[in-house]
């Protein structure tokens, strides 16, 4: 059965365009116009991946993001954030905001193409890894839950991946780029910002000591 991408974008082309292209690829496509008209009228849909533009009449891209990631159906769905500001404090309320990734307009569409086959390539892999323990967390990847202390700790698919993979790995230094391309599965340079976006959200919801910097390489659970 083909993936499913949701895309929400009210420029006509664009969307035009990002449907002909991914239906010519394999996917099946659902475009909206507004946040408003997805939530109307797209519930009908059993997406694998969205793909927002973050500049929205009414309902923006943060708006319709945050609204996902409380729908229990919808929040471990991944999100890709299209974006025409230049402004890094967009990108990083994307990425807090539980965004996967995000491409600055204009993009290539092939740059494109292979960070959502990276996406659903990850959420499409075999999930049969033992339960992961280090201290108090339990970091269990069959049924992606996090508990500390036993209390579920609630993170986006990214947050999720970063933290198996660190704990997966434990005591090793990974740079930023190990970790873009075991968890993003791409190396596009100048992205790893991206890494820290999601080791600072981390750091956020597990508390401190859990990650540490390993000052000019990059990351390592202790």
């Amino acid at each position: 059965m083909p993936e499913t991408i949701v895309i929400i974008e009210d420029d006509e082309s664009i969307r035009e365009m990002l449907r002909y292209y991914f239906r010519s690829v394999g996917y099946e496509v659902g475009c909206f116009e507004s946040g408003e008209a997805y939530f109307e009228t797209g519930g009908e849909l059993k997406p694998s991946l969205f793909i927002l533009d973050i500049m929205l009449p009414g309902m923006d891209g943060l708006e319709i993001l945050r609204r996902l990631q409380a729908d229990a159906d919808l929040g471990d769905v991944p999100v890709l954030m299209l974006t025409a500001r230049t402004s890094e404090m967009d990108k990083v309320k994307g990425l807090e905001g539980g965004a996967d990734d995000y491409v600055v307009k204009p993009f290539g569409i092939m740059e494109l193409q292979a960070r959502v086959k990276a996406l659903l390539r990850r959420t499409g892999r075999p999930r049969s890894e033992a339960v992961i323990t280090c201290g108090d967390l339990e970091i269990d990847p069959a049924a992606r839950e996090v508990r500390k202390n036993g209390a579920l700790v609630e993170l986006t698919y990214k947050e999720f991946e970063l933290l198996r993979l660190l704990a997966s790995r434990r005591g090793m230094v990974l740079t930023r780029d190990d970790i873009l391309q075991a968890v993003w599965d791409y190396d596009f340079a100048g992205e790893t910002r991206t890494v820290d976006m999601h080791v600072k959200t981390l750091r956020q919801k597990l508390g401190d000591g859990y990650i540490q910097t390993v000052r000019g390489v990059g990351y390592k659970m202790p």
